[in-house]
C-alpha cells in the first residue's frame, strides 16, 4: 500500500515519480541536459511541476519536439515524449545520422507502453546515441491533488456515437483509455478491485474488463518480477449517463459555478481592475483558491472581504510602530502582504463576477432548475406538474436557448422521458430545432428521452437533514456511490466485480458468529488508508470533484481519487452531445496514435 498522498496529492505523488524515474535515473553531478517535450508530456509536466524544479534536475532548456530547433551538439537532451508515431518521427528527425545529430546523446522516457513497432524503428536507426530507453508508466495528467484526466476529450464520441462504422475506432479508444488508466493504479502503487455499473450501457463493464486484464499482466511484469495481490482499493467505472441532472444543472458553489457562467480557458481567469486587464491563474498553488473553491457563493462573499479587513489592519497595526525593528519587520513583510491582497483581489473579481452573471438571469433559473431535478420544491412538497414548473422558463425573453435547453432536459430528466409528440411540441414553441439534438441525442447515453421509462429511477439518499442553502438541495449522484462504496452497500448485481476482490470489500459483511472476529479484522483493515478510485467514462463535473473532497474528509480513512476522460462544462457537454449523430469528418479526431 502506497503512503497516503499529502501536500498536493496526486500531483506530489506524480512528480515523485518523474523525479525518480526520469531525473535521478539520468543524472549527472555538475551536467546540465536540454529537454525535449511532445504536447502531452507538456500538460503532465506543467499540472505537476515549476520551471525552478526542472532547473533544480540540470533542465536548462525546454524545447517542443515538434519545432524545428538548432543543434546543440555539446549538450545530451532528454526525451520525455508519448509513445506515438508522431513524437518517436520527430526524435529519429534528431539524430538522422552522426553528423546530422542535433545533440550529443539521448535520453528517452516514454510515458507509457512503447509498440514493439516504434522500438524497433528506433532501434535500426539510431541505437547507438541512445543512453536511456525506459516507460514510466504515467500516462494521465494529476488535475488537482485528487483529481485525474485522461486528455482525451475526443472519446466521447467514439464511446457514444450511435454511428457502427465507428466499431473500430471505438475499440482502439477502450483499449488506449484502460493502459492509461493503469498507469493511474501503478501510480498510485494500487492493484485495485475492479467494479463497474451495469446499466444502462455496455461501455463500464467492457472498459472494466480491459483494465482488469492489463492489471493482471502489469502486476505480472513489474521490475521486481513478484505479482502483486489486490489491494484495500476498489476501482468504480461508470458510463456519463448514470446522473445527467448534475451535468447541466447551475451549480453555486464556487469553483463550478466560475467554470459554468464565465468564459476560464486552460484555469485561466481574465479581469480588469483599477481601469487594467489582467490574468490570473486558478491552481492549487494558491491557497486562499484551494480554501473557496468548493464553498456556496454566498460564503464566499462574506469570507473574501473578512480576510482584505484582517490583512489591512494588521498592515496598518504593524505601520503604527515607528521603532528601526518595527520598520524592518514591515519591509519583510510587504511582499507577503501584496501576494495575500492580490489574491484576494482576484477572488473577490472572481465571485462579483459570478453573482453578476447570477442577478441577471440565473437566480431565477436556480429555483425552477432544483424543483425539476428534485421533484420537490424547497419546503420539500413534491412537485404536482413539471410542466407548469417549466414554463415560466420557457416564456422568459431574458434566457437564452441554452439556458432553456438545460431547463427542458432537467424537465424530461425529471419525468424520465416523455413522448414525442410532447418533445415535439417543447421544441417547437422554445424555437431550438437547430439544437434538438442536443436533446435527443442523450438517448445514445442510455438516458431516456423518448419515449418514458418503464423502469423506476434509482432511490436516493435522504438528505433532508443536512444543511443546505434552497438553491443547492440536489446533491451529485456519485456523492451516494462514493458513500455506499467505503460503506460497503453497494448493491453487487448492480455493480458487478471483474475480478475476485479483496475479501475487505467484498459483499455485505454478513458473516457468521464464528467468524465474526475475523470480520471485524477486515473491516477496521478495509477503514485504515485504503483508496477509492474513480472513473467515468465521458467526463466528470465540477460538482462531481467536489465531492471527492467532501467524502474524503467525511471519511478521513478512505480516500477518494476522481478521473475521467476530460473535464465538462454543460456548454462544451451540450456542443459534443448535439455532434454524436453526426459523421465522425465533421468532428475533431483523437490526437495521433
Amino acid at each position: 500500500m502506497a503512503p497516503p498522498v499529502t501536500e498536493r496529492g496526486l500531483k506530489s505523488v506524480v512528480w515523485r515519480k518523474i523525479k525518480t524515474a526520469v531525473f535521478d535515473d539520468c543524472r549527472k553531478e555538475g551536467e546540465w541536459k536540454i529537454m525535449l517535450l511532445d504536447e502531452f508530456t507538456t500538460k503532465l509536466l506543467s499540472s505537476c511541476c515549476k520551471m525552478t524544479d526542472l532547473l533544480e534536475e540540470g533542465i536548462t532548456v525546454i524545447e517542443n519536439i515538434y519545432k524545428n530547433r538548432e543543434p546543440v551538439r555539446q549538450m545530451k537532451a532528454l526525451y520525455f515524449i508519448s509513445p506515438t508515431s508522431k513524437s518517436v518521427d520527430c526524435f529519429l528527425r534528431d539524430f538522422g545520422s552522426k553528423r546530422e545529430n542535433k545533440y550529443k546523446a539521448a535520453y528517452i522516457y516514454f510515458t507509457d507502453f512503447c509498440p514493439d513497432s516504434l522500438f524497433n524503428k528506433i532501434k535500426a536507426s539510431c541505437s547507438k546515441s541512445i543512453r536511456r530507453c525506459k516507460e514510466i508508466n504515467i500516462s494521465f495528467i494529476p488535475h488537482e491533488s485528487q483529481v485525474y484526466t485522461l486528455d482525451v476529450p475526443d472519446a466521447f464520441y467514439y464511446c457514444y456515437s450511435p454511428d457502427p462504422s465507428n466499431a473500430s475506432r471505438k475499440e482502439a479508444v477502450m483499449e488506449a483509455m484502460a493502459e492509461q488508466i493503469v498507469t493511474v493504479c501503478a501510480t498510485l502503487d494500487e492493484n485495485p478491485g475492479v467494479r463497474y455499473k451495469s446499466k444502462p450501457l455496455d461501455n463500464a463493464s467492457k472498459l472494466a474488463q480491459l483494465v482488469e486484464k492489463k492489471l493482471e499482466d502489469y502486476y505480472k511484469m513489474d521490475e521486481k518480477g513478484l505479482v502483486k495481490g489486490k489491494t484495500h482499493s476498489q476501482l468504480l467505472i461508470i458510463d456519463r449517463g448514470f446522473d445527467p441532472v448534475s451535468t447541466v444543472l447551475h451549480e453555486l458553489t464556487f469553483q463550478a459555478m466560475a467554470y459554468d457562467l464565465l468564459p476560464i480557458e486552460n484555469d485561466t481567469y481574465k479581469y480588469r481592475t483599477d481601469g487594467k486587464d489582467k490574468e490570473a491563474v486558478l491552481e492549487e498553488d494558491d491557497d486562499l483558491w484551494v480554501r473557496v473553491r468548493h464553498r456556496h457563493i454566498a460564503l464566499v462573499l462574506e469570507e473574501i472581504p473578512k480576510l482584505m479587513k484582517e490583512i489591512s489592519s494588521t498592515k496598518k497595526a504593524t505601520e503604527g510602530k515607528t521603532s528601526l525593528s518595527a520598520l524592518t519587520q514591515l519591509m519583510k513583510k510587504m511582499p507577503h502582504f501584496r501576494k495575500q491582497m492580490t489574491k484576494q483581489v482576484v477572488h473577490l473579481n472572481l465571485a462579483e463576477d459570478c453573482m453578476n452573471k447570477f442577478k441577471l438571469n440565473i437566480e431565477k433559473l436556480c429555483k425552477t432548475e432544483q424543483d425539476l431535478a428534485l421533484g420537490t420544491d424547497a419546503e420539500g412538497q413534491r412537485v404536482k406538474d413539471s410542466m407548469l414548473v417549466l414554463l415560466p422558463v420557457l416564456l422568459n425573453k431574458n434566457h437564452d436557448n441554452c439556458d432553456k435547453i438545460r431547463a427542458v432536459l432537467l424537465y424530461i430528466f425529471g419525468i424520465n422521458g416523455t413522448t414525442e409528440e410532447n418533445l415535439d411540441r417543447l421544441i417547437h414553441n422554445v424555437k431550438i430545432e437547430d439544437d434538438s439534438d442536443m436533446i435527443r441525442n442523450w438517448s445514445h447515453l442510455g438516458v431516456p428521452i423518448v419515449p418514458p421509462s418503464q423502469q423506476a429511477k434509482p432511490v436516493r439518499k435522504d438528505r433532508s437533514a443536512e444543511e443546505t442553502f434552497q438553491l443547492s438541495r440536489w446533491t451529485p449522484f456519485i456523492k451516494d456511490i462514493m458513500e455506499d462504496a467505503i460503506d460497503n452497500r453497494l448493491d453487487s448485481k448492480e455493480w458487478p466485480y471483474c475480478s475476485r476482490c479483496p475479501a475487505v470489500w467484498n459483499g455485505s459483511g454478513a458473516v457468521s458468529a464464528r467468524q465474526k472476529p475475523r470480520a471485524n479484522y477486515l473491516e477496521l483493515d478495509r477503514k485504515n488508508g485504503s483508496r477509492l478510485i474513480i472513473f467515468v467514462i465521458g467526463g466528470i463535473t465540477y460538482s462531481e470533484m467536489r465531492c471527492a473532497y467532501e467524502v474524503s474528509q467525511a471519511h478521513k480513512s478512505c480516500e477518494v481519487i476522481i478521473g475521467s476522460t476530460h473535464i465538462l462544462t454543460p456548454r462544451k457537454l451540450l456542443d459534443d452531445i448535439k455532434m454524436l449523430n453526426k459523421s465522425k469528418d465533421k468532428v475533431s479526431f483523437l490526437k495521433e496514435e
